[in-house]
C-alpha cells in the first residue's frame, strides 16, 4: 500500500493561501462519501452547492488531479481537502477500496496517454534524421525566419532614425510588425515586438537594442558557437521537442524541489518548477502545460527531494529541461532551509548567466539570511551588507506583507528569480525548516 503523505506534504501543493483556507474547511469527513485509497489512488465524492457531488481524484504516483468543479485552480479546493482528509488517517478514507468505475476510466485513460506518448515518442525516433519532407520544411522554415529578422532590423533602424519621442504614436505599427513576424514563423521575435508596444519611454532604447541583437545574431547564426545559436534559435522562436531532447544526454542527480508556480490564461496553464542538483549544484527548470480545466501533468511539491535523470533543451546557459527516468518518488528533503547566497552572490551570478545569454531576465537563486524591509523605493532584501530590490509586481501587497510577518524582522531563506527588474521571490522557508509558497 501507497505511504500516506504528510499534512505538510499537502499544505505545499496548494497553489494560494485562498485555496489552502477553503480546502481546510474540507478536511472534515461531514462532507465526504465514498472517499477510498488503493491502487495508486486516491478519491471521494464532496457534497457541494449543487444536487450533484463534485468528484475529486488523485493519481499518488505523478501526482495528478481531477475534479469535476469547474475551479481553474490545480489542485482545487476539494482535491486539497480530500488529501488533508486522508493523510491525517481519517476513518472516512477506506483503505485498500475498490476503485470506483469513474477512478478506473481515468486513471486508464491517463495510462492510455502515456502509452500513446511513448509510441509517437518511439516512431519518432525509428524515422531518424534523414526525412527529405522534413528537411525541406525546415530550410523553407530557415528562410522565412530570416527574412522576417531583416524586415524587423530595418524597421527598429527606422524607429531610430525619426526618433524615440514618436514611439508611442508608433505602437499600434508594432502590433503590425508582429503579425509579420508570426507570418515569418518566428514567434519570439513576434513576442517581443509586440511587447516593444508597451515598453516604458525609459526602456525604449535598450529593448530596440536587445531585439536589435537578435535579429542580427539570427542572421548569422550558422556562424556563432553551437551553444550561442542554440540559444538564438530558441530566442527567435525555435522549439525542441521533448523526445528530441531525451534522446541526448541526462544529468542524473539528486534534485531538490525548490518552487513552483501556475500562471493561467483562457488557453493555457502553465506550471513552472524549480530544482537543483544535490551534487552538481546545477539549477534546472521544468515546463509543464495544461489545457483550460486540466492540470498540467508534472507536479513537485517545494521541500521535496526527486532522484532522477533530467536532460537540458540546448543553449549557451541551459536551464530549462525535461524530466527523464525517476529512481523512486519524491521524498522529504533534509531538515532546514537549502544552502543560498548573499544578495551581492545573487546579482553577481546573474551576471554572469547575462554574459552567456544576453537576453536573460532573470535567473534563479536561493537568497540565504535575509530580511525584507519596506523602505521609501519600495520593498528589498537585505543581508545587513548588501541589498536587492523586489521586483515590482512579482508579488500581490497581502503576499509581501505575509512575507514580512513569515520573517517577522528576522532573516529567512528565500528561493526565487533575480533579474534587471529585482528579485521575484517564489518559495520561503520558515523558522522549522518548512517550504512556503509565496503563491499570486
Amino acid at each position: 500500500m501507497e505511504e500516506r503523505w504528510s499534512n505538510e506534504h499537502v499544505l505545499s501543493l496548494a497553489p494560494d493561501q485562498a485555496s489552502l483556507k477553503a480546502a481546510g474547511k474540507l478536511s472534515a469527513p461531514a462532507p465526504w462519501t465514498g472517499a477510498g485509497w488503493g491502487g495508486g489512488a486516491l478519491w471521494g465524492e464532496c457534497r457541494g452547492s449543487g444536487r450533484t457531488p463534485y468528484r475529486p481524484c488523485v493519481d499518488l504516483s505523478g501526482p495528478a488531479y481531477q475534479c469535476t468543479c469547474p475551479s481553474r485552480k490545480f489542485p482545487c479546493k476539494h482535491v486539497l481537502g480530500l488529501l488533508l482528509l486522508w493523510s491525517a488517517g481519517s476513518a472516512a478514507v477506506a483503505a485498500d477500496a475498490e476503485q470506483p468505475d469513474w477512478v478506473d476510466a481515468w486513471l486508464t485513460k491517463r495510462r492510455q496517454g502515456a502509452e500513446q506518448r511513448a509510441v509517437r515518442q518511439q516512431e519518432r525516433r525509428e524515422a531518424g534524421t534523414d526525412d527529405a519532407a522534413a528537411r525541406r520544411r525546415a530550410g523553407q522554415r530557415a528562410l522565412r525566419v530570416a527574412a522576417g529578422a531583416q524586415e524587423l532590423r530595418l524597421r527598429l533602424a527606422d524607429g531610430v532614425r525619426h526618433g524615440l519621442a514618436d514611439h508611442a504614436a508608433a505602437s499600434g505599427g508594432w502590433q503590425e510588425v508582429a503579425a509579420r513576424m508570426v507570418d515569418a514563423q518566428a514567434p519570439g521575435l513576434a513576442a517581443r515586438a509586440r511587447e516593444l508596444a508597451h515598453a516604458p519611454q525609459e526602456g525604449l532604447l535598450e529593448e530596440y537594442a536587445l531585439l536589435h541583437l537578435l535579429a542580427g545574431a539570427y542572421g548569422r547564426v550558422d556562424e556563432l558557437p553551437a551553444p550561442l545559436a542554440a540559444t538564438v534559435r530558441t530566442r527567435v522562436g525555435f522549439s525542441t521537442g521533448a523526445e528530441e531532447v531525451l534522446a541526448g544526454p541526462t544529468v542524473r542527480d539528486r534534485w531538490h524541489v525548490l518552487g513552483s508556480r501556475d500562471t493561467a490564461d483562457e488557453r493555457l496553464t502553465t506550471r513552472r518548477i524549480w530544482l537543483r542538483g544535490a551534487k552538481t549544484g546545477r539549477p534546472a527548470l521544468l515546463l509543464s502545460f495544461g489545457s483550460p480545466g486540466r492540470a498540467p501533468e508534472v507536479a513537485l511539491p517545494a521541500g521535496r527531494v526527486l532522484e532522477a535523470e533530467l536532460a537540458f533543451h540546448p543553449g549557451a546557459r541551459p536551464l530549462r529541461a525535461v524530466l527523464g527516468t525517476r529512481y523512486g518518488e519524491p521524498e522529504a528533503a533534509p531538515a532546514g532551509p537549502p544552502a543560498g547566497v548573499r544578495p551581492a552572490e545573487a546579482v553577481v551570478g546573474y551576471g554572469e548567466a547575462v554574459a552567456d545569454d544576453p537576453w536573460l531576465d532573470a535567473w534563479p537563486a536561493v537568497l540565504a539570511e535575509v530580511v525584507p524591509v519596506l523602505g521609501p523605493e519600495g520593498w528589498q532584501l537585505t543581508d545587513g551588507h548588501s541589498a536587492v530590490p523586489l521586483r515590482r509586481g512579482a508579488l500581490p501587497e497581502q503576499a509581501l506583507w505575509r512575507l514580512a510577518a513569515l520573517s517577522a524582522g528576522h532573516p529567512v531563506t528565500l528561493f526565487g528569480e533575480y533579474g534587471h527588474a529585482g528579485f521575484a521571490p517564489v518559495t520561503a522557508w520558515s523558522a522549522d525548516g518548512r517550504a512556503i509558497g509565496l503563491g499570486q
